[in-house]
């Protein structure tokens, strides 16, 4: 099977999907988005495209490693990102052509089902412990919740206090045996985390996500060592070169790889690998689309350290389209339980509506971050 056409589509709410199609009509769907930089991933699908038109769609691996060793300048969020979607649609059209689910290729399944967790917010104590008490009447048996606002390095007490009483309200809304992450963004600076993860002990966390940023973890090794909440971060790492000292510094308890951010299905069943020999758990980054979840599922299928899926359905990016609006059948991601079954069908395992995806491509989509500034007007970490 050759490659013979490369199509993008900009699509609300913020996501971008990849259409590969071989010249036997065989047809694999990717979900290369970088969020807030979406036309930026498309023009570089673009130029890989100008290498994979014509080559085997079948030769994933040695695709992979021109497209990431084939050009001086590699890695990054940018070019992993474009490079992870082209990877899932390959991954997507291989399952088709020999009528399997990509787990079947990759090993098998450990798992039939895995956990997953619900959105729950974060901004103000009562409406955060109403919407995770509700996320649990619907099933779910894990909420995750944003921390706090913006921090300065040094900042009041007050602002403690409020994310104190955040992770309080939900955890007495949902009783003790429901996880709770809470996500800190990368918010918060090395003083103010130490008070932060002192404060938070009591309250049995399932972890603490992005306590500082990425590229701090080595200045606060010991301290995440020692905290006895569980550390998660990775969202913002792009390759298993960026994961291996995270991951050897042994101040992460959880990896977060986002297989449409690293490389896609191939690199990140890697880095899931190489966090396994470490005993790291693994709970895939996905607050983004369809194709992106059914990519994650099909790693979490054969990964045995994986632990815990993130999904968007109900996430507030979501104000458009929601995660099941572009699936043919959206009783592929039926949840039960606290739990999502693995998609068995070929390939991803999910069907796209490509006349849906035509339809709103029309309308695309402009998704920033939002900026936010301190009260002394300094650019404040969102």
């Amino acid at each position: 099977m050759k490659i013979a056409s490369i199509e993008t589509f900009t699509l609300p709410p913020r996501w971008l999907f990849v259409r590969i199609e071989t010249d036997d009509g065989t047809v694999g769907w990717g979900e290369p988005v970088l969020e807030g930089r979406a036309a930026s991933v498309a023009a570089t699908v673009g130029e890989l495209a100008d290498y994979l038109i014509g080559q085997d769609a079948g030769r994933i691996e040695d695709l992979w490693t021109v497209l990431y060793r084939g050009g001086f300048y590699r890695g990054g969020g940018i070019h992993m990102s474009a490079l992870a979607g082209i990877d899932q649609a390959l991954w997507d059209i291989k399952g088709k052509a020999l009528g399997v689910p990509v787990h079947e290729l990759l090993g098998g399944r450990v798992r039939d089902r895995i956990k997953v967790y619900s959105w729950i917010g974060g901004d103000r104590p009562d409406e955060t412990a109403k919407a995770a008490r509700d996320a649990v009447d619907r099933g779910f048996a894990a909420v995750k919740l944003n921390g706090t606002e913006e921090l300065q390095y040094l900042d009041t007490w007050d602002k403690i206090d409020r994310c104190v009483a955040n992770v309080a309200a939900v955890r007495d809304a949902v009783g003790p045996n429901i996880g709770i992450g809470v996500d800190f963004h990368g918010r918060v600076h090395k003083p103010m985390m130490k008070v932060l993860l002192r404060e938070l002990e009591p309250y049995r966390l399932m972890f603490v996500e992005e306590p500082v940023l990425s590229e701090h973890v080595d200045s606060v090794v010991d301290v995440l060592r020692q905290s006895p909440i569980p550390i998660a971060l990775g969202e913002r790492l792009f390759s298993r070169w960026d994961f291996k000292s995270v991951i050897a510094s042994g101040a992460v308890d959880i990896i977060q790889p986002d297989p449409s951010h690293c490389g896609g299905i191939t690199e990140a069943r890697k880095i899931a690998h190489m966090a396994e020999a470490y005993d790291v758990a693994l709970a895939l980054h996905c607050p983004l689309g369809p194709i992106a979840l059914a990519s994650c599922l099909q790693i979490d299928a054969g990964c045995y350290n994986a632990t815990i899926q993130e999904q968007s359905l109900g996430i507030h990016y979501n104000t458009t389209n929601e995660l099941l609006d572009y699936l043919v059948d959206p009783a592929v991601f039926t949840y039960a339980d606290g739990q999502v079954r693995i998609p068995s069908g070929p390939g991803l395992g999910i069907e796209i509506n490509e006349e849906y995806v035509a339809e709103r491509a029309a309308v695309g989509h402009r998704w920033r971050n939002p900026i936010w500034r301190h009260s002394d007007g300094s650019f404040a970490e969102w």
